[in-house]
């Protein structure tokens, strides 16, 4: 299998499955001499866990990160750090039922053709378990940007959307609610619908919102590496992201140009920040800002048709411990592609000229 690594000089390689021995990650490129806050990172995988509210799933993980190499006397050596969260509450008997058919819409079906093999266990190596890596990388990035702040939050379940625009939002108000929504009032309808949901036995989906701020003038490689393609690749390489849009997004094919262009002012910002900081593939030094959409978690606790490998209808039902909405632990997670990339393209940018 390829495509298991993430970044050009800031790069991350992660490992193992949702029911195997453990999960990991090695990263290159780290800047020597970064004192490591531990407790920060560890904080970051405790925002993404299991078991965090009663609207997420009852999986108890604790998630701890374990880190082996590229550490010494608290500072990164600018070696490799390679690092590991051990899984120790698997309940793979949860997935029998379906060891030789395949879920709807999840990678089942497609892993098993494309390598005639699958590990059925919560969906092995596809399950976003594997996600818990790139918190961990994406914490230690965060702890080298300067001054770069990342802020993400849910936006929209459902039809349940935040109206407000992003800078009238205290995101502050992010983690005091367990759907993590800047919008108080909007957080609490939502948590009510996501039970309601899950009483169902059903799942929703829905928009993660994401704020970079104090983003410095000239990140992006241009032609086919810019700015906002990247960050388009990492936010799609999460699992169950179905859409990404920058800026102005796919409101901005209403607007003339004249009233979409982000006039000048003396000082180089920019009057309205339609191109959502950026331009020409290049961050423009204005607040880079994106929404993500996921799709309902494929997993219903009802029951349904499918094919098994002979191809033969068969009816079976869901089972195991789920998330009935993903994004409230997503939040964390698209922070973290957020970071993976700001880190390395900032390091990029120092060699672009003398």
């Amino acid at each position: 299998m390829a495509g298991n690594s993430f970044g050009t000089l800031f790069r991350l390689t992660t490992f193992g499955e949702s029911h195997g021995r453990a999960l990991g990650g090695v990263i290159d490129g780290c800047p020597a001499g970064i004192e490591l806050d531990i407790e920060a990172v560890q904080n970051e995988l405790n925002r993404r866990k299991p078991g965090q509210s009663a609207i997420v799933t009852q999986r108890k993980e604790p998630d701890i990160v374990e880190i082996y190499s590229g550490l010494f006397e608290g500072k990164t050596t600018g070696t490799p750090i390679g690092f590991a969260i051990h899984n120790t509450n698997q309940k793979s008997k949860d997935y029998s039922h379906i060891k030789d058919s395949y879920r709807p819409s999840h990678a089942d079906y497609v892993y098993d053709k494309k390598y005639g093999f699958r590990d059925y266990r919560g969906g092995g190596r596809s399950s976003a378990r594997e996600t818990a890596s790139r918190v961990v990388a994406g914490a230690i990035a965060k702890q080298f940007l300067p001054n770069i702040e990342i802020n993400a939050f849910v936006s929209q379940v459902g039809k349940l959307k935040v109206q407000r625009p992003y800078q009238e939002l205290d995101f502050k108000e992010i983690e005091k609610n367990p759907v993590r929504c800047a919008d108080p009032e909007m957080a609490k309808q939502m948590e009510d619908y996501i039970k309601s949901i899950k009483k169902e036995g059903d799942t929703i989906g829905g928009v993660i919102t994401c704020v970079a701020k104090n983003v410095p003038i000239g990140l992006g490689e241009p032609v086919f590496d810019k700015l906002h393609a990247e960050l388009g690749k990492a936010m799609l390489s999460i699992n169950a992201v179905k859409g990404f849009e920058y800026g102005s997004g796919f409101e901005g094919v209403l607007m003339k140009g004249s009233a979409h262009n982000d006039q000048f002012n003396k000082d180089g910002t920019t009057k309205t920040n339609l191109s959502g900081g950026v331009q020409g593939g290049i961050s423009n030094g204005m607040d880079i800002y994106f929404n993500v959409a996921f799709k309902p978690v494929a997993t219903v606790l009802q029951g349904y048709e499918t094919i098994n490998k002979e191809g033969e209808k068969v009816k079976t039902q869901g089972r195991g411990r789920h998330d009935p909405c993903v994004v409230p632990r997503a939040v964390p997670i698209v922070e973290a592609m957020t970071a993976l990339v700001l880190a390395d393209y900032y390091l990029l940018a120092r060699v672009n000229k003398v």
